[in-house]
């Protein structure tokens, strides 16, 4: 059983601390209950204190903290209990307050006046403050875009009693930054779907923002089945796009995704569309030391190796009458599907079929006069059967 001087000495340490609590003051506390409008906060010997569930949700209206987690707040009313906010309404603040906020790291409301000498004007409560171009926003923009906008500033910066402000709304934008950063990165794993923004787009790929600044790389080999040689015609900085993750490091620093992996793979239907000694039209997509890739469909190509060129007596001369874009008829050699590997070799005696010719037709105009018909090129050049 307790001693009742004990029990009687501990409720007036806590009566007098809590006596002592003015406003303006920063405390922290535990929130034990949230209700519809307000959330209770455990402040130890201080007691019970609210604060209102709206600064608790973030722009999107979620809930940004559970029971359990602890806050840090600054009193704004003492009476009929205490009373918390975690940010400085503009115009409300008193000179104290502002320093709290400052030693303290709280956040405080500022409206956005006017552009000056190497940044804006900004209004916090009956105060001046300034805030650099520099701090103003995490990415570059244009001054007239934030002309007359209330944003949330840290006081970085408290000099001359409070008459000299320097503000930062960059500092939180980042610190909000690393908080979804960690939540985006702890939800990603190989296998997952994910919608992002395509960040930048270069020769080699695509980097997709998955969240929070997290991105992951989009390779150019999975953007697509067939083979892709411009990536800014597949995808554009700002697009907004839906890929699988494939691959995740072990410290999540580095992300692969997969964009065609969406989309039905269309070595699927070979085993059933595709037969050795059978004949199908083809387009030459890329020549190579050791041959021509030949795409007989979106995504399926063979491989029309140099050895099934007739020989002409320097090895590299079969090359010189073959270009990416010429179109024919290719006779299927061998399949394998576990390599997703297709051998074929043209036909330059079936070139003149009627698939080929409709085929041919339907070809830009264009590339028929660079290229000249594939018939024409590799009747020559072609061993025959």
């Amino acid at each position: 059983m307790s001693d009742p001087t004990e029990d009687f000495a501990a409720m007036f340490e806590a009566s007098t601390k809590a006596k002592r609590v003015e406003q303006g003051q920063t405390i922290e506390g535990t929130i034990v209950a949230i209700g519809p409008d307000v959330a209770f906060v455990d402040v130890g010997g201080k007691g019970e204190a609210t604060i209102d569930i709206g600064e608790l949700r973030d722009e999107e209206g979620h809930l940004e903290v559970a029971v359990g987690d602890r806050i840090q707040a600054m009193v704004v009313s003492t009476a009929g209990g205490l009373t918390l906010s975690r940010k400085l309404a503009r115009g409300a603040a008193t000179e104290r307050q502002l320093e709290d906020a400052f030693h303290s790291g709280l956040p405080v409301e500022g409206k956005v006046e006017r552009e000056v000498k190497g940044g804006f004007e900004v209004r916090v409560a009956r105060q001046r403050a300034f805030c650099p171009f520099s701090q103003i926003d995490i990415v570059r923009t244009e001054p007239s875009a934030h002309e007359g906008r209330v944003y949330e500033f840290r006081i970085v910066e408290y000099r001359d009693g409070g008459r000299n402000l320097v503000v930062s709304r960059r500092v939180l934008l980042e610190e909000e930054q690393r908080v979804a950063a960690a939540e985006v990165r702890r939800s990603i794993a190989a296998g997952a779907v994910m919608t992002g923004r395509v960040a930048s787009v270069r020769e080699f790929g695509a980097f997709v923002d998955l969240g929070g600044g997290v991105q992951g790389l989009l390779h150019v080999s999975e953007m697509g089945w067939s083979r892709v040689s411009d990536t800014s015609q597949v995808v554009k900085p700002g697009d907004e796009i839906t890929v699988k993750v494939l691959q995740v490091s072990d410290d999540r620093q580095k992300i692969s995704l997969g964009l065609k992996q969406l989309t039905a793979d269309p070595w699927e239907g070979v085993p059933a569309t595709y037969e050795i000694g059978q004949v199908r039209t083809g387009r030459v997509t890329r020549v190579v030391e050791f041959g021509a890739f030949v795409e007989l469909e979106p995504g399926v190509e063979g491989l029309a190796h140099a050895s099934t060129f007739a020989p002409t007596g320097r090895a590299q001369e079969w090359s010189a009458s073959i270009a990416p874009g010429m179109t024919g008829a290719f006779e299927i050699l061998s399949i394998d599907l576990e390599k997703k590997r297709i051998g074929v070799r043209a036909l330059p005696d079936a070139l003149e079929a009627e698939e080929v010719r409709e085929y041919t037709e339907r070809q830009d105009v264009a590339r028929t006069d660079a290229f000249g018909s594939l018939a024409d090129k590799l009747r020559a050049a072609i061993r025959k059967p």
